[in-house]
């Protein structure tokens, strides 16, 4: 029974993990230093990002991608380093997050 109650515990904490989708994460792992919700930083807000790539069905994808490996050149030169320290679960967690804002 203890064994059940654990599995459905943690089944309940993995269903839940959007609800980490916030900006919770974002500081977390240091995304905050350079990006904010509604203005822009070194980086664009996540506002801004969320409009340039609304109705992009690969966006989630491409920009967890980036979140990981860093990039340049799509919002200047002042480029975006990688983030070792993200995995890729947290990595699409915020790049869902980030395309929700509006």
């Amino acid at each position: 029974m203890k064994a059940f109650v654990a599995v459905a515990v943690a089944a309940g904490l993995l269903s839940a993990a959007p609800a980490f989708a916030s900006a919770d994460l974002a500081k977390a792992k240091n995304c905050m230093a350079c990006h904010s919700v509604a203005q822009k930083l070194v980086g664009p807000s996540y506002k801004d990002i969320a409009a340039k790539y609304a109705g992009n069905k690969d966006a989630a994808a491409m920009l967890a991608a980036k979140i990981q490996k860093g990039g340049v050149g799509t919002w200047g030169q002042i480029p975006m380093p990688a983030n070792p320290q993200v995995n890729d679960a947290e990595a699409k967690t915020l790049a869902d997050w980030v395309l929700s804002q509006k």
